[in-house]
């Protein structure tokens, strides 16, 4: 009960200032995953276009004869999930050291001139944490579904001319896109990790480094120009 309320007089110096940050990042958070993945019908986003290129993807791996360069390409999108997911698991392990030490947090705090105390320094890389465990999370979801994928693409029979053939790679290329998504939300929360280590400055810092990331991942989904690349579907 004394350590409990020793923890909430720790984040008592945090005003509704701070919360009020907190709940920003969030929303600018979700809401721009939600527009990534619901963007408007007349600018479709990166994650958007790929998913009918996954599906294009599908329906060639029907009539390609030998089906290795498939497989290859299945595998090493696994591989960069799992990659991912390390990473996160050694970002985790560090965060947590640096919590549960005091006097590191004391120190760090000193040498970057943070008017802060040790419990609000705390819960400002705790914020970092929660959105590194949802990345990992995400990682290992999609890890599992890539290979899921991989089993229905050796489900697709080799004749063409089978019924189940384009069935089986439909279903398999929706797999391979709900992957694909889950990997990507992955990405948006590493990016918004590393935006909450703002907040170590203050809840201004905070609002930029939120703003900075939002700004960052809508370039490269609605103005990059691997996006004008992969519009061009047609011939020219």
């Amino acid at each position: 009960m004394d350590t409990l309320i020793a923890q909430m007089r720790a984040l008592g110096p945090f005003s509704t200032t701070d919360a009020a940050v907190v709940a920003f990042m969030l929303v600018v958070w979700s809401g721009l995953g939600w527009l990534i993945e619901h963007p408007p019908a007349r600018r479709p986003s990166v994650t958007i276009l790929m998913q009918q290129y996954r599906h294009d993807w599908m329906v060639q791996f029907v009539t390609r004869q030998p089906r290795i360069f498939d497989a290859t390409v299945i595998e090493s999108l696994r591989q960069g999930t799992a990659f991912f997911a390390s990473a996160c698991l050694i970002a985790i392990g560090g965060g947590l050291a640096l919590i549960g030490n005091a006097g590191t947090l004391t120190g760090l705090a000193a040498r970057l001139s943070l008017q802060a105390e040790t419990g609000q320094i705390q819960l400002q890389v705790l914020l970092s944490l929660l959105f590194l465990v949802n990345a990992l999370l995400k990682f290992i979801w999609s890890n599992r579904l890539f290979g899921y994928c991989s089993i229905l693409m050796a489900a697709v029979p080799n004749d063409p001319a089978d019924p189940l053939a384009l069935h089986r790679a439909a279903q398999a290329a929706e797999v391979n896109i709900t992957a694909a998504k889950s990997f990507n939300r992955g990405l948006r929360s590493i990016d918004f990790a590393l935006a909450a280590l703002g907040w170590l400055l203050g809840p201004a810092a905070l609002v930029v480094t939120t703003l900075i990331a939002a700004s960052v991942l809508l370039r490269r989904e609605f103005a990059s120009h691997s996006r004008r690349v992969m519009l061009e579907r047609d011939l020219p």
